[in-house]
């Protein structure tokens, strides 16, 4: 299932962030901040890039790594958001700009 026009637009108004952009891919949606992956939106699901630095918490919070394509795949490096973190702007982006910082730690950009 796709992502709604209209739960794109609400995931984008949540993020205080500049410099995103938005891809479809694999029946999904990539988030990118400075071209770089930090986001994936799929069935109106929001995964965030995760690693050792910040899994606990989404385990913690009884998330699990986002299930996509038609096996319900998972993908450990992406863990979906719970709802109380998605609806707080300011919680929301802390736990996205997280992501984004594994990404450039990943990529060695300072």
């Amino acid at each position: 299932m796709a992502v709604s026009d209209g739960f794109l637009k609400y995931v984008l108004d949540q993020l205080k962030l500049d410099n995103i952009t938005s891809k479809k891919m694999f029946g999904g949606v990539g988030l990118y901040c400075n071209e770089l992956m930090f986001c994936l939106l799929y069935e109106d699901v929001v995964a965030l890039k995760i690693d050792d630095t910040n899994i606990k918490k989404y385990i913690n919070a009884g998330e699990t790594p986002i299930k996509v394509f038609k096996n319900r795949t998972p993908i450990p490096s992406y863990y979906t958001v719970p709802t109380s973190v998605l609806e707080n702007k300011n919680v929301f982006t802390v736990w996205a700009k997280e992501s984004y910082q594994i990404q450039l730690n990943k990529n060695n950009i300072s």
